[in-house]
């Protein structure tokens, strides 16, 4: 198992349990013993855990795994759920991305058209598209947040409110009937909404991992979606009840 690929599955276990312990680890993630204490001591260096005897512990009870770690998991759905949205884009359209590792696939399946504006609240989507000739790139100003690499708060908000997009694309932790669209940080789910209003179409692009989950804080409610994009894997029930609340749901 690659490097990043173990150290996803560590954080992830601590999300799940709070607590992680070496021979475990070892044994479920097919590595010696010393290659899973040099994975700890490198995320203890992130503050991502503390290490105990014999193991680590999570920080708190349950946190969200930052951007470069999460690009790991469903990789080919997300590139699949992507090429989906992408090909709803034509020439001469204004499209917003926030940010997520599935939003981030959809902004390289957007990089070679031609006469696109591409507004952004996300740091690596826009040093992906900052040099592509046929893109016009605009990105908020805002607090970035070192875990999704996202540009949030007053500042943000303020860029996004004079413009008119034809579509957003939005990324998020959850995506429920009930509850909505959800992200683990309230400040990022605000602007995320002001992005939502201010565009004629709001599609969510979610790999099966997101659908029928709840996080912390509401970017919107499932009303305000036009359309759900996620891979085949979702679960039947929340996707029936997405449908039943008038989201258009397109499985890849």
């Amino acid at each position: 198992m690659h490097k990043s690929a173990r150290l996803s599955a560590i954080l992830e276990r601590l999300a799940d349990g709070g607590t992680v312990e070496v021979g475990q680890l070892a044994e479920e993630l097919s590595a010696s013993p010393a290659t899973i204490r040099r994975d700890l001591a490198a995320l203890e260096r992130q503050r991502l855990l503390a290490r105990t005897h014999g193991g680590a512990v999570a920080h708190a009870v349950s946190y969200e795994l930052p951007l470069r770690y999460k690009g790991v998991h469903h990789a080919g759905e997300k590139r699949r759920i992507a090429a989906a949205a992408a090909a709803t884009v034509s020439e001469g359209m204004a499209v917003g991305l926030t940010g997520g590792t599935t939003a981030t696939e959809v902004a390289r399946a957007l990089a070679d058209r031609q006469q696109l504006t591409i507004v952004t609240n996300a740091l690596n989507i826009a040093s992906e598209l900052g040099a592509r000739p046929g893109i016009k790139l605009i990105v908020t100003g805002g607090h970035a947040r070192s875990r999704s690499y996202e540009l949030s708060g007053p500042i943000a908000e303020a860029s996004l409110v004079g413009l008119n997009l034809d579509v957003a694309f939005i990324g998020v932790d959850g995506i429920d009937a009930a509850a909505g669209c959800t992200t683990h940080e309230e400040v990022e789910a605000h602007t995320n909404s002001v992005m939502t209003r201010h565009s004629k179409r709001v599609v969510v692009v979610a790999d099966s991992s997101k659908i029928g989950k709840v996080a912390f804080a509401r970017i919107c409610e499932a009303a305000a979606i036009d359309e759900l994009i996620t891979d085949g894997d979702a679960d039947e029930t929340a996707v029936k009840a997405l449908s039943d609340a008038g989201v258009r749901v397109t499985l890849v």
